[in-house]
């Protein structure tokens, strides 16, 4: 530990530019409505600013957000790869790349100087998470201290960070279009309702997000050190099937739902199958199961994700002065 700390000590302090433009973002999925909420209640109180930096928030799927629905066409927060905000316009073009390319255009373009420099997009899932932060880099040093402030100023859920390690090309997430950018996913909550104290936690995560960002530009100095409960992603687990009909054929085992980041040994019970036999995670590597039962994710075939845990060392953090 104490090897550990003299590193954090030593690591240089960092100065990045201002942050005077931040986008939150609802809607990107229309069936998670405390996004919808939270992001409809900042309009109606007409929240432009967060102390020196400009406020912008957005309904990003309104059709979808209409009808109650993940999607109309395809899912929206898949539809950010370079690749598809690329990709030429015709009459047959889904609903949701149109919309991507028109929120790349309002909160981008990504990767380009001229981006948002915060983008924080707000998700629900039904999976027993709690309050994570997810982002595709663990050195994106502002994005790390603010997870440091969120995860120790919340108390009403456990906090973690979940890293998908892609590059800015392949990211296929609404928040990659900022510079700095991370979705906020508060569960468990069944899609197309909202409750009470999922909205507040994600509420609280907002709320301490822009606090960071005018303590940030106002000229406050972060220390460095250690960030615990940071999960990297390894891979997706897939139901079993009948292969005939393509049918579900088990439950994920009860020692595994509602226990997301829980560990997961090689041996331990994974499914139940209908039959009554129990299939048994025959994996080499303790991992940590996240998104258990996502609603979502039936379509995919995905019963779970698995992760890795780790612990990253960021450095001391202030503003660039001109």
């Amino acid at each position: 530990m104490r090897k550990k700390m003299k590193k954090a000590l030593e690591m240089e302090p960092v100065c990045l530019p201002a942050l005077s433009r931040v986008a939150i973002c609802g809607g990107t999925h229309g069936n998670e409505m405390s996004g919808v909420y939270l992001v409809r209640e900042l309009q109606r109180q007409k929240l432009e600013k967060a102390g020196s930096a400009t406020l912008t928030t957005v309904i990003s799927n309104p059709r979808a957000v209409q009808v109650c629905k993940r999607y109309t066409d395809m899912d929206l927060n898949r539809c950010f790869t370079d690749a598809i905000l690329s990709s030429p316009v015709t009459d047959a073009t889904p609903y949701e790349v149109r919309r991507a390319q028109e929120l790349n255009t309002l909160l981008g373009p990504k990767g380009n100087v001229g981006a948002m420099d915060l983008v924080c997009d707000l998700h629900n899932t039904t999976a027993n998470m709690g309050l994570s932060l997810i982002s595709y880099s663990v050195q994106d040093w502002v994005i790390m201290h603010i997870y440091r402030q969120v995860q120790r100023k919340i108390t009403s859920a456990p906090v973690r960070f979940i890293l998908l390690d892609l590059p800015l090309a392949d990211a296929y997430s609404q928040d990659s279009l900022g510079k700095h950018g991370f979705s906020i996913e508060v569960g468990p909550q069944p899609h197309g309702v909202v409750r009470a104290d999922i909205f507040n936690i994600m509420k609280e995560a907002v709320d301490q997000t822009l606090d960071w960002v005018q303590c940030f530009n106002s000229g406050s100095a972060f220390e460095g050190g250690e960030v615990d409960d940071v999960y990297t992603f390894v891979k997706s687990v897939y139901y079993p099937r009948d292969p005939e009909t393509n049918q579900i054929t088990a439950a994920i085992h009860p020692q595994v739902q509602d226990h997301d980041f829980c560990l997961l040994h090689p041996g331990d019970p994974m499914f139940l199958m209908f039959s009554g036999e129990i299939v048994k995670y025959e994996g080499e590597e303790v991992l940590h199961p996240f998104f258990v039962n996502e609603c979502a994710y039936y379509e995919k075939s995905i019963a779970f994700h698995l992760a890795r845990k780790m612990t990253v060392t960021i450095p001391p953090l202030q503003v660039k002065r001109d």
